[in-house]
């Protein structure tokens, strides 16, 4: 009869064990997202991290993660006039080639579509509804729907869609969430709509944790909460103007936009006008957290002045105090000037 025997490595022994690496190849890496993704991957020793700058290269080596980003790079494909569909099915080709059995795609939360009787929030199960103006929402839909494509076509496949809202950073907001940003809060009525804007460090740290624990499915990613749209337009510093009705204001922003003397591109123009608001209900439940606000997000994005963030309880306070330390200086002025003319007599 056979004996087993207990065998105990030790540390040295364990810490020689070769460390399964995975490898991950990103695209859109030179953007600051990409940046971002690329440096908290490669921190980390157990993935093996290859760039591809744009979303129409070509994987060439043994992948096990295709990232892709690049779709969400807008201002590289508009400067490139692409498509944020150019290059994904040869990706996935590749990653198949290659042995890939995990994509996460960087898409949108446009991708639901901005439209008055939309829920609120809106889920992961809501219907999409891209804007039929707006032709980069729906090239993202198309790209998402590439891979669910592939994902469906082998056994053993997962694929996470990642649907941020606007994403922005010191270093890094695109013409689109500029437009945006500049767009929300502006109309100075009942109907004004309510925003979200997430930082590009929580992101990061969402599409690092797609890879790390494998997710499939689709997972919006936001703040919590929103931010009201007067609160945007006191963030703007916006002065009050005069509302014009809706068609009057369209053919204007259409003028100003056509000479450049304007913010809002003619398909944007409904996602300033109607909610679209999303949860991050599912994303936190995998452990995700944002650790920047809405407010916080949109002034360092914009630029917007840091006092605009103070409560009207915080400006009164420090109005106060600047009160109190003029006072002080007039009083303490006084008493010297009072001193020194009794010493003159």
């Amino acid at each position: 009869m056979s004996r087993i025997v207990a065998f105990t490595p030790t540390s040295d022994e364990i810490d020689a064990r070769p460390v399964q690496v995975t490898k991950v190849v990103v695209t859109g890496a030179l953007w600051p997202l990409g940046r971002r993704v690329v440096k908290l991957l490669s921190a980390d020793s157990s993935f093996e991290v290859t760039q591809i700058s744009r979303g129409d290269g070509v994987i060439e080596d043994d992948v096990d993660v295709l990232v892709h980003l690049a779709p969400g790079d807008h201002d590289a494909l508009a400067a490139g006039g692409r498509s944020a569909v150019v290059g994904t099915p040869e990706l996935l080709e590749g990653a198949s080639r290659f042995g890939a059995t995990h994509v996460v795609l960087l898409s949108s939360a446009m991708v639901y579509g901005a439209w008055p009787n939309n829920p609120i929030p809106l889920t992961e199960d809501t219907v999409l509804r891209p804007d039929s103006g707006f032709a980069f929402a729906r090239q993202l839909a198309t790209g998402e729907q590439l891979v669910d494509d592939w994902r469906d076509a082998l056994e053993g496949r997962e694929a996470c869609v990642l649907r941020p809202v606007p994403a922005m950073a010191s270093d890094g907001s695109s013409s689109l969430v500029r437009a945006l940003a500049a767009g929300m809060g502006g109309r100075l009525g009942e109907d004004d709509v309510p925003a979200q804007f997430l930082h590009l460090d929580d992101l990061a740290d969402a599409v690092v944790l797609a890879v790390k624990k494998r997710l499939n499915g689709v997972y919006n990613v936001a703040p919590d909460g929103f931010v009201p749209s007067s609160r945007v337009r006191s963030l703007w510093g916006m002065a009050p103007r005069l509302r014009l009705p809706d068609r009057l204001s369209e053919s204007l922003s259409d003028w100003r936009w056509r000479f450049q003397r304007g913010p809002i591109p003619p398909g944007l123009r409904p996602y300033v006008r109607s909610t679209w608001l999303v949860s991050n209900g599912r994303l936190r439940a995998e452990g995700w957290a944002p650790t920047v606000t809405n407010e916080q997000a949109f002034v360092e994005g914009t630029n917007a002045k840091w006092w605009t963030m103070l409560t009207p309880k915080r400006k009164q306070e420090i109005s106060l105090g600047v009160m109190s330390v003029a006072v002080i200086m007039i009083v303490v002025t006084a008493l010297r000037s009072l001193s020194k003319y009794q010493r003159q007599r």
